[in-house]
């Protein structure tokens, strides 16, 4: 089985605006730079992928992806589901072996190899591995074998419009809730969680990403 990653990114003028009355800018950038980082440095230790792929219209998003060993894909398409159906097509046509792709959230600083492993191994009896975010209406990760079996609808009850897609194509499928996949950052009080809690090694916090409290 060849499976393959895609991380889509959005531009970092954009990160985490949920956290601009606390973190600056150029903190927020850093933050997300450094959980994307962390996941594409989880997929490579997997040892699961034949290639990793980081698609953004961020140039600077894009540059850094490139230094960690990723593949950059620029947007070709406004909006997020359709840049990634774009993405994703490109990696058809690029790679026609490919037999499974995981698109997955950059913003998971909690995630493991064991979650990745865990994704993998459901997938082996289920076309599709749906990995819901901690309050269990978004989707911060879905595995597809093959890949677009369904098509991108992230945004608003993911989760469930993930579900009903795979319902009605009568594909069999999977939950994978582990806390590694579902614990991202959107919060002031996630990033002070983050700051407190233990993080996996190579999660390594910019210091100008430190929350102005």
């Amino acid at each position: 089985m060849k499976y393959s990653a895609l991380i889509p990114v959005k531009s970092l003028s954009e990160a985490k605006s949920r956290l601009a009355a606390h973190l600056t800018p150029e903190q927020r950038a850093n933050l997300m730079l450094d959980m994307l980082h962390h996941v594409v440095s989880t997929l490579k230790e997997s040892r699961e992928f034949t290639h990793i792929s980081v698609v953004s219209a961020d140039m600077r998003v894009l540059v850094q992806a490139q230094t960690w060993g990723a593949r950059v894909l620029p947007e070709e398409q406004a909006g997020h589901n359709p840049a990634l159906t774009a993405a994703a097509q490109y990696e058809m046509q690029s790679y026609p072996y490919l037999n499974a792709l995981l698109t997955i959230s950059a913003d998971l600083p909690y995630i493991t190899v064991n979650d990745i492993h865990e994704l993998i191994d459901l997938s082996h009896e289920n076309s599709l591995v749906l990995a819901p975010s901690q309050e269990g209406t978004g989707t911060n990760a879905i595995l597809s074998r093959p890949p677009l079996i369904v098509p991108y609808v992230f945004g608003l009850n993911s989760l469930m419009h993930f579900r009903a897609a795979a319902e009605r194509r009568h594909l069999r499928y999977a939950l994978c809730s582990r806390p590694g996949i579902a614990l991202d950052i959107d919060t002031i009080h996630d990033v002070t969680q983050l700051r407190q809690q233990p993080v996996p090694l190579s999660l390594q916090f910019s210091h100008s990403s430190a929350p102005c409290l």
